[in-house]
């Protein structure tokens, strides 16, 4: 299948890219930066999402990994949710081989943890996941994988720093962070394998948001 997948230059992008390769398919990666990839079967644009007058005429996508993201960079609404408008807009609808989109969300749309508008960009995606869900029914599906930690060099600030990585494990009941293999392979089995969820936006996060601790007498 023809495959679309933004931000893949570095990171879950990048990591979900080689899967997809891997598993055969032909990729097309928009990323802002050059490519990292090196495949017969992968095509590289140096393309901005937010500039949708650029985009390129490309062979149709029969999966699209919104994947393309910036934090706390006063862009996080226009290229984290609009971008993913632009994207999906342009490619996904009047698009005979359509068959499923997949968001790379995050665990701040669920709990409006971190950063307000990197909250509120993912949150919004939420809901846009939903509004395509119902406007490509019945033909192709649209959920969102939306992570909690993931070890990337993004999360570098945090991951380095010993006193702020054990507040966070402390929080994290899985007392890890989930590998870019890891997302990957769950944005994989959502857009290909799955075929009936539609919708969805699934949260991967090690049990952080849901973590509650019972106090009571011993």
């Amino acid at each position: 299948m023809n495959v679309l997948i933004t931000g893949t230059s570095s990171g879950i992008g990048q990591t979900t890219a080689l899967y997809f390769l891997k598993k055969g398919h032909n990729v097309t990666g928009f990323d802002v930066s050059p490519s990292t990839i090196e495949n017969d079967n992968y095509t590289h644009y140096i393309i901005d999402v937010r500039n949708k007058e650029n985009f390129p005429v490309i062979d149709a996508p029969h999966i699209i990994v919104n994947n393309a993201g910036v934090q706390e960079s006063g862009s996080d609404i226009d290229i984290n949710l609009k971008g993913v408008i632009n994207i999906t807009e342009h490619y996904a609808f009047n698009n005979e081989n359509i068959k499923s989109v997949v968001n790379v969300g995050s665990a701040s749309g669920h709990t409006g943890s971190e950063f307000p508008e990197y909250a509120a960009s993912k949150g919004g995606l939420m809901s846009y996941t939903k509004n395509v869900a119902n406007r490509l029914a019945p033909k192709a599906i649209c959920n969102s994988i939306d992570p909690g930690g993931v070890i990337t060099d993004l999360n570098k600030p945090v991951m380095d720093d010993p006193a702020l990585w054990e507040q966070i494990m402390d929080l994290t009941p899985l007392k890890r962070w989930a590998t870019t293999e890891e997302i990957a392979e769950w944005i994989y089995f959502v857009g290909v394998t799955n075929r009936f969820m539609t919708g969805q936006n699934l949260l991967i996060d090690g049990g952080e948001a849901g973590y509650n601790q019972f106090i009571w007498v011993d």
